[in-house]
């Protein structure tokens, strides 16, 4: 840092074209107001989401500049003077959505997302609301502890949550990404039985030490849907993580058993694309439609972690210098499970 009163944080610059340019830069450290935490970020971690903001492909309104990232740890610094929740020295991680504690979203969530209307992690140093953090997992590094809040969340919400896995139910689990690890994790740890895909050998023998019960290459076996079934005994998947989109979507409804629950969450296949209605008629089946989640789910989520000591799989961790590098990790699909950059 240039001075004791200076930061160094990543900024994106809007473009002619909608994309952004990502540089660095100086900024004062800011001062907690009231009710706000002034927190030392340590650690970030990336998400398929910051890709696409970079491109300016996301749906969020335009911005001349940001700070990217959603997903960050680290230790509280200060607090204002109204802060009840939390006191120096405290390790944390911030909530995607600000202002989404519990119950339903409202009007208001999206407004409040980290790294998109919001200024983001990627950060030295960071001012939020005690009300939108929450403590990390007992024993958790700050690399580990900035994988959990869009990748993992998003997966428990999918499959905890909205989706009510039980044990023993089949849960088909698209590919190897931060999203799909976490769902692989959790659902290894409930006793539920996850099946997975990927075009990567490699990857699916890391999966089955994460305790994956079957493992499909996509690339090999184009209609995986019926490979699913064939898995499973002719039943078909309890719960579906669907982070692929258009170009997976008609494959995963054919993937469900009699009564099955499909949580769509991404589009790394491409966005859009038509639900095909009377398959999920035909299957009694259920679709949510999956954006992250509440502070009540990660705080949750954190306590199911703890109790069955889940540790998140870092793909690599980068230097705050290398910031493009890990950005270009993510886009080229090269990594498994959570990419890192430390500050």
């Amino acid at each position: 840092m240039a001075s004791a009163e200076q930061q160094r944080r990543c900024t994106l610059i809007r473009q002619p074209d909608g994309t952004y340019r990502l540089t660095f830069e100086q900024a004062p450290i800011p001062k907690p107001a009231e009710h706000e935490v002034l927190v030392r970020v340590r650690a970030v971690s990336l998400n398929r989401r910051d890709v696409y903001v970079l491109h300016g492909q996301y749906p969020m309104p335009p911005r001349p500049s940001l700070v990217p990232l959603s997903d960050g740890a680290g230790e509280v610094v200060s607090v204002g003077t109204e802060v009840t929740r939390f006191k120096a020295g405290d390790r944390v991680a911030a909530l995607f959505f600000q202002r989404w504690l519990e119950g339903r979203p409202d009007a208001e969530t999206h407004s409040s997302a980290l790294g998109g209307q919001l200024d983001g992690m990627l950060s030295q140093y960071v001012c939020l609301s005690e009300e939108g953090l929450v403590g990390v997992p007992q024993g958790y590094s700050y690399e580990e502890a900035s994988t959990l809040p869009c990748a993992a969340v998003t997966a428990w919400n999918g499959l905890v949550t909205r989706g009510r896995m039980q044990r023993g139910d089949n849960v088909l689990i698209l590919g190897t990404g931060g999203v799909s690890i976490f769902g692989l994790q959790f659902a290894a740890a409930a006793g539920a039985r996850p099946i997975v895909t990927s075009s990567s050998d490699e990857k699916l023998a890391h999966a089955k030490t994460l305790g994956a019960a079957a493992t499909i290459n996509y690339r090999k076996t184009s209609e995986w849907s019926k490979a699913v079934h064939t898995a499973t005994g002719g039943l078909g998947a309890h719960q579906v993580l669907e982070v692929g989109g258009a170009g997976t979507l008609a494959q995963s409804i054919a993937s469900l058993a009699p009564g099955g629950h499909i949580a769509l969450i991404g589009g790394l296949a491409g966005f859009g694309g038509d639900i095909p209605a009377m398959a999920l008629l035909h299957a009694n089946a259920t679709a949510s439609g999956i954006y992250v989640g509440s502070r009540a789910h990660f705080e949750q989520m954190n306590a199911f972690i703890e109790r069955h000591r889940i540790r998140p799989v870092i793909d690599r961790v980068y230097e705050l210098d290398e910031t493009d590098a890990a950005y270009r990790r993510i886009e080229a699909g090269e990594h498994l499970g959570k990419v890192v950059i430390r500050l």
